[in-house]
């Protein structure tokens, strides 16, 4: 069967804290007279902007670093209070280059906890949203109230990848759609190969949508994905794996402790 797919921005101007963010959506579709949201739809939102609405602005001048604050701003070149502030927004610190920390949070590993500063105000800070699943799962609703359309709702952050250069799109929050598809869930806008792998379908659409959002200058924080036929039901969530079944982290932990033998043999001898 034969589809047609959109993948369109959606220029909603800047976001502001308490801003009403599924109403300015609306709006913006009525001012591009684009049409409404129609069933299976699937709306991917920046993480920086819904987090902006929830008032997640942090403003450096508020903060005083922790001696580990100072001491890890040192090590890696970066201001003690951002470094305070990712300290709070995470579960564990794992490493750093000059300029980030690698951080531990919510089951996933990420640069800096996710703490932004691309689009920020000027001396401020924007964490992720403080949960950004129910987050999504609120846009949802108030979307499936306010237009009787049932949606997806992501929630896209961009991100590096191992030994990668340059960023993609990940889903750090959804709701409506699954996040993740075997073969033998996937429909015919995902066609099974018969390879027996998992889709990881919401970071595809995530990726996807980040071609034509832009946040700062632009005023595109989301985008209109249509027509890719993914079932829409009241799931939510982003699945995560043990930090013992990933293949980076262990061979990392592996390395690492390598080199550590290697050492001490070198010192004993």
């Amino acid at each position: 069967m034969n589809r047609r797919y959109s993948v369109t921005g959606l220029v909603t101007g800047m976001i502001h804290p308490g801003n009403d963010i599924t109403d300015r959506l609306t709006r913006a579709l009525e001012n591009a007279g684009r049409a409404p949201l129609r069933d299976g739809d699937i709306l991917v939102l920046a993480e920086s902007v819904v987090a902006t609405a929830e008032g997640r602005i942090i403003s450096l001048d508020s903060i005083t670093p922790s001696s580990r604050a100072c001491e890890l701003a040192v090590k890696y070149r970066m201001d003690p209070r951002e470094v305070e502030i990712v300290l709070q927004e995470s579960d564990e610190i794992i490493g750093g280059i000059s300029g980030f920390l690698l951080c531990m949070k919510g089951g996933t590993l990420l640069p800096n906890a996710g703490v932004d500063n691309s689009n920020a105000p000027q001396g401020c800070l924007i964490p992720l949203p403080k949960d950004p699943n129910a987050s999504a799962e609120r846009i949802r609703d108030e979307i499936r109230e306010r237009s009787c359309a049932e949606v997806g709702v992501i929630i896209a952050d961009s991100r590096v990848h191992p030994m990668r250069s340059g960023c993609c799109g990940i889903a750090v929050g959804c709701a409506g759609i699954p996040a993740v598809l075997d073969d033998h869930q996937r429909s015919d806008s995902v066609a099974a190969n018969g390879s027996g792998k998992q889709l990881a379908v919401a970071d595809c659409i995530a990726s996807a949508a980040e071609i034509v959002m832009g946040e700062s200058d632009e005023g595109i924080p989301c985008a209109i994905v249509r027509g890719l036929g993914l079932p829409i039901n009241d799931r939510s969530g982003v699945p995560v794996i043990d930090v013992n079944d990933c293949i980076f982290m262990q061979a990392v932990s592996e390395r690492r402790e390598n080199r550590e033998r290697e050492t001490a043999g070198k010192e004993v001898t």
